[in-house]
């Protein structure tokens, strides 16, 4: 019944169980704030419905899964927050369909598989941060065109040649 709703912050609450897939039904949501609960399982598919997202944070809860390749069709996103979870899998190259973010914040997860070159698609970006996955191979040398110039990448399976535009505290330590 809450259709027009714009925001809806539940954030620092110790919230449990799944998160509820009649979310996706305040399809003019443009802020959901999850984070920092206790939350569980997968990200419903029904947040795939709120196409008028502009910020989606879900940082600090136990989300498991795969990010779903709908989160990529979230055009509108700006800030986009999962880091702190355990999702597992790869960034689809789609990511780079999300050229109004501003923040990306995946870190601090199980992410496996290279950083696609995609990311440097993402001009708008003024934080990156990658770190504490188990991201491996080459750094591709798009990243130097995205908009921050001091991505977090450190403590993955990153290996050299690193692109000229990331210092040392960028890459920081890799295993």
């Amino acid at each position: 019944n809450l259709i027009n709703l714009r925001e809806f912050y539940l954030y620092n609450n110790q919230l449990t169980g799944e998160i509820p897939s009649e979310i996706g039904n305040l399809i003019n949501l443009n802020h959901l704030d999850l984070f920092n609960n206790q939350f569980i399982g997968e990200i419903p598919s029904e947040i795939g419905n709120l196409t008028n997202l502009w910020t989606l944070d879900l940082n600090d809860n136990q989300l498991t899964g795969e990010i779903p390749n709908w989160i990529w069709d979230l055009t509108n996103l700006r800030y986009l927050h999962l880091s702190n979870n355990q999702f597992s899998g790869e960034i689809h190259s789609e990511v780079g369909n999300l050229t109004n973010l501003r923040l990306l914040f995946l870190n601090d997860n199980q992410l496996t598989g290279q950083i696609p070159s995609e990311i440097g698609i993402l001009t708008n970006l003024n934080y990156l941060n990658l770190s504490n996955n188990q991201f491996i191979g080459e750094i591709p040398n798009q990243i130097c065109n995205q908009g921050d110039s001091t991505p977090s990448l450190y403590n993955n399976q990153l290996c050299p040649p690193y692109p000229e535009c990331l210092s040392e505290d960028d890459i920081g330590y890799q295993d």
